[in-house]
């Protein structure tokens, strides 16, 4: 080396003196991994929770989507079960007793066909409402006219023009019903 380059450069001293110290403080680097450890912590339990709340969400979904997936076409069946109900109505006691053997047995098939019908229905989850000596609600029953009666409370559902139905929880199809009106309130 030459002598102007040796005259450029500090001495060896000085150079150790005025150099900052490389080493970070450890209690600052302490403090800013506890932090991220913390930052890393919540976010690992806001996943979890998200994770079981997802879950949880799916669950009711696919358990709501078989209760009620089948809610049209139950819907449809109803007329079924009405067509069932009315033919057996409209055959009076007098012509049942008068029926000869194989119409008695048709009848007896119909019946049949209806308890049996009913059955499967409820297997699926659908119940036919019994409002009759019930209080209306209006989520389960519509009202098509009231009947003055006072020895009833106000309110009494006393006659069912058309069964309702429910699915679950759900009303599938109101009850067509007359209610009480004129007596004490309920």
């Amino acid at each position: 080396m030459t002598n102007e380059a040796k005259q450029d450069e500090p001495p060896f001293d000085e150079v150790a003196t005025d150099a900052p110290s490389a080493e970070p403080d450890p209690f600052a680097v302490l403090e800013a991994l506890n932090a991220e450890n913390a930052a890393l912590k919540d976010k690992s339990l806001r996943t979890l929770a998200d994770m079981e709340n997802l879950r949880r969400r799916t669950e009711r979904e696919v358990a709501d989507a078989k209760l009620y997936g089948v809610t049209s076409l139950a819907r449809d069946m109803l007329g079924f079960a009405d067509n069932l109900r009315r033919a057996l109505a409209s055959l009076g006691e007098d012509a049942r007793a008068e029926a000869s053997p194989p119409v008695k047995a048709f009848i007896e098939g119909i019946e049949l066909t209806e308890r049996d019908f009913q059955s499967r229905l409820a297997r699926h989850g659908v119940k036919k409402l019994e409002p009759k000596g019930n209080k209306f609600d209006p989520n389960m029953h519509e009202a098509l006219f009231e009947i003055p009666d006072a020895t009833v409370p106000n309110g009494t559902v006393l006659e069912v023009v058309e069964d309702g139905y429910s699915i679950g929880e759900r009303c599938l199809r109101p009850a067509k019903v007359g209610v009480a009106r004129g007596g004490q309130k309920a």
